[in-house]
């Protein structure tokens, strides 16, 4: 596992990071968030090893990133903020550059590019010009280095910023399929990538950890989980409302347009979606569109970080 003891970091008179203690086990994915200036990026390179801190520890399954240093960085795969690489090669010399510093030689060398080449499904630009690829394909070629020597442990700062929604997705999906049988913590201020690919959530402002949560129950307790917006053709706004008002008092209609309704709460015994529907098969109300809310975490991140942040 990944232990934080009491870690911290100062830049001259600045304290950056202010005693952060907590263990990610195997089998997580954590969501490690913050405003822009939280530290998160400073606990990233102190857990690898690029920065020594201030005061604390921290330690890669029993192994202190300071005093073991090598042996800890052998169980770590890190892909820094904005990928960087040597944007004059190509991807297979960049990773067969990489292969060699970690240890891998001749066949075998070859056979860990090309396997982590077809895994991310940048096989077909390995003989490109990093500098002439796409965020996207960049960000595959930093993921792909950190993956190569098949690391327990992924650390993965803001993976998915710059691009756009489909190379979020792609990116997304890709970290999906690695997670299985490792640790990865994914660094972001993105709200939607805890609901999209974490297990677990910490959120830190100013240095100091504020909420730690599962991903789950951390979505479930956001503004409008839940919530359920639909039309209905040709039924009058009253006896709508007068017939939702029976779902019970947890449930309240938030806002309505004409023929258009979002309502929220909970209903006892089951889900709101599902007495809405019942609700409608019993009064044979027309439903041209239904959509539930996942919830947005906007408000419990301003909660946690000050509304000043956000």
């Amino acid at each position: 596992m990944i232990e934080l003891q009491q870690l911290s970091k100062r830049f001259g008179d600045t304290q950056v990071v202010k005693g952060l203690t907590f263990d990610v086990a195997e089998g997580t994915v954590l969501g490690f968030l913050g405003p822009n200036g939280a530290g998160k990026s400073t606990t990233m390179k102190m857990i690898t090893g690029f920065l020594e801190p201030s005061a604390g520890c921290a330690r890669i399954y029993g192994h202190d990133v300071v005093a073991e240093r090598q042996s800890a960085q052998s169980m770590l795969g890190y892909l820094p903020e904005g990928a960087p690489s040597y944007e004059d090669m190509t991807p297979q010399s960049f990773l067969r550059f990489i292969a060699e510093i970690r240890g891998f030689k001749g066949r075998e060398r070859n056979d860990r590019v090309a396997a982590v080449a077809e895994e991310l499904s940048i096989d077909h630009v390995l003989h490109q010009r990093i500098e002439t690829l796409s965020k996207g394909f960049k960000r595959r070629v930093g993921l792909a280095q950190a993956i190569l020597h098949d690391p327990r442990v992924l650390i993965l700062d803001e993976p998915t910023d710059g691009l756009d929604p489909n190379q979020k997705r792609q990116v997304r999906d890709m970290i999906k399929g690695l997670a299985a049988d490792k640790i990865v913590v994914i660094s972001t201020h993105i709200l939607e990538e805890v609901a999209a690919v974490c297990t677990r959530a910490i959120i830190i402002n100013e240095g100091e950890v504020v909420l730690d949560e599962e991903a789950e129950s951390l979505t479930r307790r956001a503004e409008a989980y839940g919530a359920v917006s639909l039309t209905i053709n040709e039924v009058a706004a009253d006896e709508i409302k007068a017939s939702c008002q029976r779902l019970g008092p947890n449930v309240t209609i938030v806002s309505d347009a004409p023929g258009r309704y979002r309502l929220k709460g909970y209903v006892e015994g089951g889900g709101l979606a599902s007495a809405l529907i019942g609700l409608a098969q019993e009064k044979g109300w027309h439903i041209a569109d239904f959509e539930q809310e996942g919830g947005a975490l906007d408000s419990l991140f301003a909660a946690s970080t000050g509304a000043q942040h956000v």
